[in-house]
């Protein structure tokens, strides 16, 4: 719905002003999923030790749903991220810009689904309930095991967002309208991400990924906001691509008036 609507009201407006918008929802999207990410795996969740993560997450029960919401937040904006680029990148290529659009809504429904077990989690640790047949230790276990289920969901959303920004750094690279250094460090990223494929090669690396992934997301979402697009060149590979014909611009294609039958 959120992106339908962003789509809408961007479907006449002008590539730079897709660019900026794009821009602002990518770095609201990073700010909100870090902090949703890293409240629970960094604060709260002790890996291996189900009794301490049930009592920091009940000593800290509050900063646990505001850790929830803002994770859902960053899915919402990454959709409308999605949205942007797709319709910015299409000139490019149409097929590829598609493709890389299906993974990252595969990847956002992945997250969508572990953040299910995030709110199972959180439910089974604060609430008696059918579980009160249970034991104390039974509970902390199936607590941290869906915790577990949601870190998991986040791996293989991130392979998802690998083929994302590997696709979307390619199209950026070709655009001529977008730096390619920043299509560069994008398929880094993608390619960073990918390592997920083989948990312990990602883990043993994870540090060093953290890099690729910030100078390639980052550089994008910095030149969206701030430059957005070369207008002209974007118009340009738009005619190319059969979308305006040569000097026309989007708004005044859209806007042109038919002739008359007859």
């Amino acid at each position: 719905m959120i992106a339908a609507v962003t789509m809408e009201r961007t479907a006449g407006a002008s590539p730079r002003f897709t660019a900026r918008m794009a821009g602002v929802m990518y770095l609201l999207s990073i700010v909100s999923g870090v902090v949703g990410v890293l409240i629970v795996g960094g604060r709260l969740v002790v890996d291996g030790d189900a009794a301490a993560t049930a009592t920091n997450i009940d000593a800290h029960a509050t900063l646990f749903q505001l850790s929830f919401a803002s994770f859902l937040i960053g899915i919402a904006c990454y959709i409308v991220v999605t949205a942007l680029l797709y319709r910015l990148l299409q000139p490019v290529n149409r097929t590829l810009s598609l493709l890389s659009a299906l993974f990252s809504l595969m990847g956002c429904t992945m997250w969508a689904v572990g953040s299910l077990f995030q709110l199972a989690a959180f439910t089974v640790l604060g609430s008696g309930g059918p579980f009160r047949t249970f034991t104390v230790g039974q509970v902390q276990d199936l607590g941290l095991t869906f915790l577990n289920v949601y870190s998991q969901a986040l791996s293989i959303g991130i392979v998802f967002f690998g083929f994302y920004c590997l696709l979307i750094g390619y199209l950026v690279f070709r655009s001529t309208f977008l730096p390619r250094i920043v299509g560069v460090l994008m398929a880094l990223a993608g390619v960073g991400y990918l390592t997920n494929l083989y948990p312990p090669l990602a883990n043993a690396l994870s540090t060093y990924l953290q890099i690729p992934s910030l100078l390639g997301e980052g550089s994008l979402t910095l030149w969206l906001l701030i430059v957005g697009v070369n207008v002209e060149r974007w118009k340009e590979k738009a005619g190319t691509a059969g979308w305006l014909a040569p000097g026309v611009s989007e708004r005044t294609a859209s806007h042109r008036p038919r002739r008359k039958s007859g």
